[in-house]
């Protein structure tokens, strides 16, 4: 679904990705994980066209990632706060991103859930956060997208309203479509993830099965093992001060991750 191959990114004398390499499979949820300032808000830009690679190749759903931009018909994006415009009604904005894709079949499921009709009068300026939230959802899922990439995606949604959107997660995955999640909930990302991708300091430290992640740190959760990691990467660079070479803090991990096969 996504193949992301030795991709650079630099801000000045910043490097924030380094030669990522990631394949996100087809038909699974793929969790995108690391501490703050790790990369993956740039690596998300990358992938939705907003900011170019210095170096490397994107491929979505086959398609390479050009100048053109085709290939991000086939995304659905749910940023983690949605700006659409204060003075524009619900039923607006529905009808406006509609007019954009004409033509094409429209996924009302969670337009029912989150009873959009009963709202369509209202403006956006008025809503709750929460409420921002669920039409930021209906718009991602709108065109059935074979990759949708959610960016903290239950912030701000009460407890039902955050399962409604878990249980449309787990269908499009029954449906084989791919999901790209990133979230600080690591409860949240364990009952939906099949997979994680593991940044920190731009660089990608893990790429595989959640499973896989859980056997080789020992972690009893998928919390325990991020934290691990992280604990045990900030470990290796504070050892690699006033040393010639970084010092290798993950041995068990190949030295170039390939991602998700």
């Amino acid at each position: 679904m996504i193949t992301l191959d030795t991709i650079r990114k630099r801000f000045g004398a910043l490097d924030v990705l380094q030669d990522v390499s990631l394949a996100v499979r087809t038909g699974a949820v793929t969790a995108l994980v690391g501490p703050n300032g790790s990369g993956k808000t740039t690596l998300i830009k990358i992938v939705l066209g907003l900011t170019r690679a210095d170096h490397g190749t994107l491929h979505v759903d086959g398609q390479p990632a050009d100048d053109a931009g085709a290939y991000r018909r086939a995304i659905g994006y749910m940023p983690q706060a949605a700006h659409f415009p204060a003075n524009l009604r619900v039923g607006d904005v529905l009808d406006l991103v509609t007019q954009l894709r004409p033509g094409e079949a429209v996924d009302d499921e969670l337009a029912r859930a989150y009873d959009m009709d009963g709202i369509r009068d209202k403006f956006v300026g008025t809503l709750s956060g929460g409420t921002r939230q669920k039409v930021n959802a209906v718009v991602a899922f709108m065109f059935r997208p074979s990759l949708l990439i959610l960016d903290e995606p239950t912030a701000g949604l009460d407890p039902l309203s955050a399962n409604v959107l878990k249980e449309k997660i787990r269908a499009v995955r029954r449906e084989g479509r791919s999901v790209l999640i990133t979230s600080h909930i690591m409860t949240e990302l364990e009952t939906l993830a099949d997979d994680v991708a593991f940044l920190c300091d731009g660089r990608l430290r893990f790429a595989g099965p959640v499973a896989e992640l859980l056997s080789h740190t020992g972690g009893r959760s998928l919390e325990d093992a991020i934290a691990g990691l992280m604990r045990s990467d900030r470990a290796g660079r504070r050892a690699a001060v006033g040393t010639a070479e970084p010092v290798p803090v993950l041995p068990w991990l190949s030295p170039e991750p390939t991602g998700v096969a």
